[in-house]
């Protein structure tokens, strides 16, 4: 064999490998909030943050098509239970959630009407370190939230980010 088809047969060898050890898609599909009053969640993304949910939404779990993603509400304590472990508050999980909007204006509108509708402003919205301007809210069951305006992030028609 000569040496250029050996180091061909080297890097498809390489490749298959690197195929093979891939164990999971670079995709999220669903993230699950548990809540500790589902009615009360339900009421403040439905109602109040005017948001559809599905009518794939059963007892106990409402579902909102984010466009590609789905969030979930859960009670918290059922939530616990099927991971097997048992919650824990804290006051910083290492986790936000952030909506990107298309102006500082829609930012501030934002935080107000959900301080309006019960969550804590934990943040107001500022001009921010990386060049945008944000602000964070927890809603009824602590779940943290960002609200963001990205001037270097543009979103398309479907307001997803093009990066």
């Amino acid at each position: 064999m000569t040496t250029k088809k050996a180091a061909y047969n080297m890097v498809l060898a390489i490749k298959q490998t690197h195929q093979n050890n891939r164990t999971m898609r670079q995709k999220l599909n669903l993230i699950t909030l548990g809540t500790d009053d589902f009615e009360k969640s339900v009421d403040f993304y439905e109602n109040g943050l005017g948001w559809k949910k599905s009518d794939k939404s059963m007892d106990g779990l409402a579902l909102f098509d984010l466009g590609g993603i789905i969030l979930s509400l859960h009670p918290r304590h059922e939530l616990a239970d099927d991971t097997t472990l048992t919650y824990q508050p804290t006051t910083f999980s290492g986790l936000t959630i952030s909506h990107n909007t298309k102006s500082e204006k829609e930012v501030d509108e934002i935080l107000e009407k959900v301080a309006k509708l019960g969550a804590t402003i934990v943040k107001p919205a500022q001009k921010v370190y990386w060049g945008g301007y944000s602000g964070y809210f927890k809603d009824l069951d602590g779940h943290l939230f960002e609200v963001a305006y990205n001037p270097f992030w543009e979103l398309d028609e479907n307001d997803n980010i093009n990066l």
